[in-house]
């Protein structure tokens, strides 16, 4: 398969938008768009069980290079394991379920799913990238469409989020841009060229001086896009202020990008230095959960809550990265995956709430349940989700972060696993709190007698992702075979 094609469509069809005429015309046009990805998604999916069903144990299948700026032996260069691979159809399912929600845009229509598209391809073009400057290059693709969705389609302190955003995006990116070239210029041993070749790279033995020197750059520039504490303060900014689809690729997306980022780059590459600074990332990692988990209990805004529980989630990836064992790295990325429904779907259904009564305020809502079914139905499977429920992706996820981690010998990672257990009773209290007063009892304002149910498209964006943590939630072996694969 060419991987190409996942970066290709989306700019084709951003192509098509520039030409396309009536709102109604650019909405079909945008949703076709997405549809190809997703099938583009499940094809390569069904292509790459059937590569290693036929025995075809590369590390990398459908490579492809092409020399791209030979003078510093930079290549365009792609291929994609089991890891991946989900993060591929991850993308897919929020992109497209993020175009049906935003069916009703009427401000810009046009420009708005032009910049979704681009933090798409961005998004494709990163999980597909096997040379570290391809690798950069579409991240930096993704941060400048998130500034221009928040300033122009945002509400509330939308300029300040997204200047805020911006700034922290591109601080974690320099960061990054400077533990790449650390690894760049200690690549080429015995006078041979300097590579940006992940898997080249992965072969050699980078000197230990220089794993520790650049390690912390790499691993604090893409955990600043996965809210690594105390970077994390532009996540609650962002998202309260983002329109519900720039909110839905942010939490869903956006910030796997960055666990990716830390994981692929950071942690496979320098071995040496991940086991030295593991104690402090796992020590970041479980005051961002435990920290995470109180902020929401305190907020009343349902943006912010689930924005503060995103800080909290994440904190599980990085705690099963930082524990290094294998069964913690499985559980890093289904929580990856699972998160990204999950919050997702939140975002989606808080969007659909706050279109209809014109508040986020818990307190100001109630009764909901009666009045929009669907939307409240979506609601409380999200919340579950979160808060771990058996039978929903959450709960598969978070278990085999601890089982993993509990694996790891040693008092203070016994003592970060259990800490990071106790958050989900933390987790119960606001999600079943802000579930109870939003959606249960009596209906708090009676204008809200008078508001309709969810759209066919709401009701389809909601229904994919659902059936997207339903099957990792009931099946997770499918997952967990990809991931090792």
């Amino acid at each position: 398969m060419n991987l190409s094609l996942l970066v290709i469509f989306p700019l084709i069809t951003v192509a098509l938008l520039l030409f396309g005429r009536g709102q109604s015309t650019i909405r079909w046009i945008a949703l076709a768009g997405t549809t190809v990805q997703l099938v583009l998604s499940f094809a390569l999916l069904a292509l790459y069980w059937q590569e290693r069903t036929a025995g075809n144990s590369a590390a990398f299948l459908f490579e492809y290079r092409h020399a791209w700026f030979s003078a510093l032996n930079i290549d365009y260069h792609v291929g994609v394991d089991g890891i991946s691979v989900a993060m591929i159809l991850l993308t897919a399912f929020i992109m497209i379920a993020a175009i049906l929600v935003s069916w009703t845009i009427k401000s810009m229509t046009r420009e708005f799913f032009v910049l979704l598209l681009l933090l798409s391809a961005g998004a494709y073009g990163f999980f597909i990238s096997l040379d570290l400057f391809t690798l950069f290059f579409f991240l930096e693709v993704s941060v400048i469409p998130k500034f221009l969705l928040i300033g122009i389609w945002g509400s509330g302190k939308k300029e300040y989020s997204a200047m805020k955003l911006a700034l922290m995006l591109m601080a974690g990116s320099a960061l990054v841009f400077v533990g790449l070239l650390g690894l760049y210029y200690n690549t080429g041993a015995a006078g041979g060229p300097h590579t940006f070749d992940w898997p080249a790279i992965a072969q050699m033995q980078v000197p230990v001086k220089a794993q520790l020197l650049f390690f912390p750059f790499l691993f604090t520039g893409f955990g600043i896009f996965t809210a690594l504490f105390p970077f994390h303060t532009w996540v609650p900014d962002g998202h309260s202020s983002a329109p519900t689809a720039a909110s839905m690729f942010l939490a869903g997306i956006s910030m796997k990008l960055g666990g990716y980022g830390c994981l692929r780059v950071a942690v496979f590459l320098m071995p040496a230095a991940a086991r030295v600074y593991s104690p402090y990332i796992i020590g970041l990692a479980t005051i961002a959960i435990v920290y995470g988990a109180f902020a929401t209990m305190m907020q009343k805004d349902l943006k912010y809550i689930n924005a503060y529980s995103s800080v909290s989630h994440c904190g599980f990836i990085l705690l099963g990265i930082g524990m290094l064992t294998r069964t913690a790295i499985n559980g890093a990325v289904m929580q990856m995956i699972s998160h990204g429904l999950m919050t997702a779907l939140f975002f989606a259904a808080i969007g659909m709430i706050y279109d209809r009564t014109h508040t986020r305020l818990v307190e100001r809502l109630g009764g909901l349940l009666k009045i929009m079914p669907f939307i409240s139905t979506i609601f409380v499977i999200a919340g579950l989700c979160s808060l771990g429920l058996p039978g929903l992706s959450g709960f598969v996820a978070e278990i085999t972060v601890f089982m993993g981690s509990w694996q790891h010998p040693g008092g203070m990672y016994h003592l970060a696993t259990i800490l990071a257990c106790a958050s989900i009773v933390i987790t119960a209290v606001y999600i079943l709190r802000a579930t109870g007063q939003t959606i249960m009892g009596p209906v708090n304002d009676p204008q809200y007698n008078g508001l309709t149910d969810a759209t066919w498209n709401e009701k389809l964006a909601g229904i994919m992702l659902v059936a997207g943590i339903i099957a990792i939630g009931v099946a997770p072996f499918w997952l967990n075979e990809l991931i090792n694969k």
